[in-house]
């Protein structure tokens, strides 16, 4: 007998299944549910088979034996719904796709309890959400800097949330997930285009850093670039499409061959003199951008329910908009004065 809001799933084992680990058999045979949540089940006794009550995620299952899974009603989440104003994009009963501002934190965390991202989105989503994990909560898949804007795809059931999650795990190798950026660096590139393949690990003297380390030492992180505009050597517009996703991974790469981020004054500080040779106005859009010039602009992935393509795209914030509007006037007027010359 079920409580209210549980419910029963039963299932035979496959013959293709037999032999293999109660948790792949459950994996193999209940996509929508995570690996991960489906050993939390086991561990806490959800799930019964002919001898009763299996605790044992690697106990090896025979053909035809009859399982039964309890999935317990999703508890309330932790943080608490807040009510924010939110740029939705593309929304359905699976998941939501918005551009997030610049600012705005992804998750709460240390120092960031509440008006976070999740925050908003626990309150937007409200009853819509079925529960990752058993928690009525939203399924970050992917998460962007506090200070980079742009586009971010969330799960609201734990099939989209598994089925996102493999897609980002593969990072557009198997051509389903398509990200780019766009950012505003230092210099001009010595290539119009270009590849960073470097380990990041954490920095041992400040661990909110990452850093560039000895190959084997840290995690592969692979960024592409390609050059859209030179601001008359004094800055560059980039387009960058990531091959793996880590923790500040742009902003690392480019610090690390030279090229900061405009504003990045993490990884950016040792060129904040740079500013004194920008133009009054944009100078003035550097100062009023409070963060660096990163946008999410392009995201693209296969819906994990109806697998059907979605790709999104949009343009940069107003801040990041009129710092490149500026650096261009520059470039103009530098073009003009040497015509005249």
């Amino acid at each position: 007998m079920t409580t209210k809001g549980e419910r029963s799933i039963k299932l035979e084992v496959r013959e293709d299944t037999a032999n293999q680990r109660l948790d792949r058999v459950l994996a193999l045979q209940l996509p929508e549910f995570s690996r991960a949540r489906l050993q939390a089940l086991i561990k806490i006794g959800a799930v019964r088979g002919t001898p009763g009550l299996l605790r044992d995620a690697s106990r090896k299952m025979k053909s035809g034996e009859q399982l039964t899974i309890t999935i317990p009603a999703a508890v309330a989440p932790e943080p608490l719904g807040e009510d924010m104003a939110l740029d939705v994009v593309y929304e359905d009963a699976s998941l939501l796709v918005l551009n997030k501002p610049a600012g705005l934190v992804v998750h709460p965390g240390n120092g960031n309890a509440t008006g976070t991202l999740v925050n908003a989105l626990i309150a937007h989503c409200g009853d819509t959400l079925s529960g990752i994990g058993g928690v009525k909560r939203p399924g970050i898949v992917h998460r962007l800097d506090k200070e980079t804007s742009g586009l971010l795809v969330v799960a609201k059931n734990d099939e989209a949330h598994a089925g996102l999650s493999a897609q980002f795990a593969s990072h557009g190798l198997d051509g389903r997930l398509q990200r780019a950026y766009v950012a505003l660096v230092w210099g001009r590139l010595d290539a119009p285009r270009g590849k960073v393949e470097t380990d990041l690990a954490r920095s041992a003297s400040n661990r909110t850093r990452m850093t560039v380390v000895r190959e084997g030492r840290g995690r592969r992180a692979v960024t592409h670039y390609a050059v859209e505009t030179v601001f008359d050597g004094m800055a560059s517009l980039l387009r960058l499409n990531l091959e793996t996703g880590r923790t500040h991974q742009i902003r690392v790469h480019m610090a690390h061959i030279g090229h900061p981020l405009l504003g990045d004054e993490v990884y950016g500080s040792g060129f904040a003199s740079s500013r004194s040779r920008l133009s009054e106005g944009a100078a003035a859009a550097l100062d009023q951008l409070k963060g660096q010039a990163l946008h999410a602009r392009v995201l693209g992935f296969e819906h994990p329910m109806t697998r059907q393509p979605l790709r999104f795209e949009v343009e940069p914030p107003p801040a990041m908009a009129r710092l490149i509007q500026a650096l261009g006037k520059t470039t103009r007027g530098l073009e003009t004065k040497r015509r005249r010359s």
